[in-house]
């Protein structure tokens, strides 16, 4: 059952506390990266064969897989992909950077390039589920930063073959090719290169723990996204709000993992024991009732406060990885949260709108990084090259005063590079 905690009555190491993996994974992970960069391919397989079960004879679906699948999806969840692609575009495109360039000094250019990256490769989940979700948000900005190329890793069945839905959504978003590989294996061979898989130079996606952990090991060889960790939802709520619908919504996360973490945070005692008892009521029902009941018992909690600005002073230093605002004119609390990877708005607006069809990005800080980061976007396939052009007359207006400043860091060579062009002209 899920714990009720009273401000004021419990410390706040247990209000505050948060689910931490067990499992040490760091040195297995630095292996498999290992026998990748070593062995390639021959490794790819051999782990596709050891932790899927899948003997491959290609790593990359082949353009008849892409039809079977094609064939294979309803024509009603084929629509829905497509509306929701054309959501998830409609609201990225707002994020596409220009370059720029500033003239408005006699003599001086500078500017700003905003280039996309040539290669990205896209980490989708599998395991316990099929993440089509994953492919459309993370390929759409991708497709709109203007990359060249994306590819997709993502595991396959006992049989081989990659979940039809998957192939699905990559045919909507545009994804140039996709490999059977998933795990640790598959950020290996993102990162450094096989004979089949080619080396990206960004990587994103959510993924285990030993997805998350491969991301870091090979971050500095490309860039990553983020190290995501497991589902997080937090509910402020007041006591207005209808307890089926908090207690549906927090195990609208709590079903993705046993370490994800669904918190509800209310100024109402009431609605914090409807919510409890809905709870108990709606986990026998699920078709993942067994993760849903661990992450419950395990890492759930429901935080009584004394005010709603309490609560959202508790979800700011929380701040998860997605916060419902379920009350009345949610709008006008919207300023007061600083920390949250996305936020939705009034008792309308279930979080699964947002993991699926409203068009704001699902791949979202967590672990309390929303602090100091952001959900991915078109930023993320995107690069920024500087440049600077000044004219003779130009450079000899502030040669000595870039040399005098150079002089009180102690770097004379730096100094005379700026001055030594002027001499001849004296």
């Amino acid at each position: 059952m899920i714990r009720i905690l009273k401000c004021g009555e419990v410390s706040n190491d247990a209000i505050f506390a948060r689910a931490v993996p067990a499992v040490n994974v760091e040195a297995i992970v630095a292996d498999i990266i290992e026998d990748v960069k070593k062995n390639g391919d021959e490794a790819l397989k051999k782990y596709t064969l050891k932790f899927d079960g899948a003997a491959l004879d290609s790593l990359t679906v082949s353009k008849e897989e892409m039809d079977e699948a094609l064939a294979a999806t309803e024509p009603k969840f084929l629509d829905i992909l497509e509306r929701a692609a054309a959501n998830i575009r409609k609201f990225h495109s707002r994020q596409v950077r220009n370059s720029f360039i500033i003239n408005d000094e006699d003599g001086i250019v500078t500017g700003q390039k905003v280039i996309p990256v040539d290669r990205a490769g896209l980490y989708v989940p599998g395991g316990t589920a099929a993440y089509p979700s994953t492919v459309l948000m993370d390929a759409i900005p991708a497709k709109i930063a203007g990359v060249k190329e994306v590819v997709i890793t993502t595991p396959c069945g006992k049989d081989g073959k990659v979940n039809p839905v998957i192939l699905a959504a990559a045919h909507v978003a545009g994804v140039d090719r996709i490999f059977k590989i998933g795990g640790a294996q598959a950020v290996a061979a993102l990162a450094y290169g096989t004979e089949t898989v080619p080396r990206v130079d960004k990587i994103v996606g959510p993924g285990n723990a030993f997805v998350a952990e491969a991301k870091k090991q090979v971050f500095g060889r490309v860039s990553i996204d983020m190290i995501a960790g497991p589902s997080e939802i937090l509910i402020v709520a007041d006591g207005k709000t209808d307890a089926r619908c908090a207690a549906a919504d927090l195990l609208s996360q709590a079903e993705h993992d046993k370490m994800a973490s669904a918190v509800l945070v209310t100024d109402s005692a009431e609605l914090a024991e409807k919510v409890s008892a809905e709870l108990e009521k709606q986990i026998p029902q699920l078709e993942r009732a067994e993760i849903a009941r661990v992450s419950i018992d395990n890492n759930g909690k429901i935080i009584v406060a004394e005010t709603l600005m309490d609560a959202i002073a508790i979800a700011n230093e929380i701040a998860p990885e997605h916060l419902e605002l379920c009350v009345d004119n949610p709008f006008d609390y919207l300023d007061a949260i600083r920390y949250a990877g996305s936020i939705f708005m009034g008792r309308s607006c279930p979080e699964a709108l947002g993991d699926y069809f409203a068009g704001p990005n699902h791949t979202l800080p967590t672990s309390g990084t929303a602090r100091f980061s952001s959900p991915l976007s078109v930023d993320d396939f995107v690069k920024k090259t500087q440049y600077t052009y000044y004219t003779p007359a130009a450079l000899a207006r502030v040669a000595k005063d870039v040399a005098y400043f150079a002089c009180q860091e102690g770097l004379t060579a730096h100094a005379r590079s700026a001055v030594v062009r002027l001499e001849d002209k004296e």
